[in-house]
């Protein structure tokens, strides 16, 4: 199947942005995908706002955006757009550093009022870093991302259900066929 890159813009340790993230790449691997994960927030903090693109940490970041087929960038919706964190990281890739990839942006926030963030925000700074398809994305609300006894993430099911349809639609994408036909796993 296809290499995908998970990209977590949240500066947060305990996020959940992230948190979704690693639930979606775990489904993603049960359909027989290779994920790999990037935290932003784990690249140093002088490099990102110094904008050294020849920082060893940036120039490992860039070579897993280049080994990818496809990408999923999650981010947390602050002031109705994107994290700075991510924005810092996405303004040191080379101009077409998502050229020929499937990307499926995916944000969380506190209020329904954020939902446009993706579209209107996201969306076309990923198309202008020449993404081949940008799948619809989604946007979860924070309240329905727990944490369990045994730490394991929560989605509500509402939110899953749909999730589920969603993370399916991009991964029949990467591998070119209809979303009916990617795995129910």
């Amino acid at each position: 199947m296809a290499a995908i890159l998970s990209v977590s813009g949240s500066p947060s340790p305990t996020s959940r942005t992230a948190r979704l993230l690693r639930h979606l790449d775990d489904r993603l691997r049960r359909q027989g995908h290779d994920v790999t994960t990037l935290d932003v927030r784990t690249l140093p903090a002088q490099a990102l706002l110094g904008a050294d693109f020849r920082h060893p940490a940036i120039a490992d970041a860039t070579a897993l955006f280049e080994c990818a087929d496809g990408v999923v960038i999650g981010t947390p919706v602050y002031k109705a757009a994107y994290s700075g964190l991510l924005k810092s990281l996405l303004d040191l890739l080379p101009q077409y550093a998502l050229a020929g990839k499937t990307v499926f942006p995916l944000a969380t926030g506190g209020s329904t009022a954020h939902v446009l963030a993706i579209d209107y925000a996201l969306r076309p700074v990923l198309s202008s870093m020449g993404a081949l398809h940008v799948v619809p994305g989604w946007f979860t609300l924070d309240r329905d991302i727990t944490v369990d006894d045994g730490g394991a993430t929560v989605v509500a099911p509402g939110a899953a259900e749909a999730l589920a349809q969603v993370t399916d639609q991009f991964s029949a994408a990467l591998a070119g066929r209809p979303a009916a036909l990617a795995s129910t796993a």
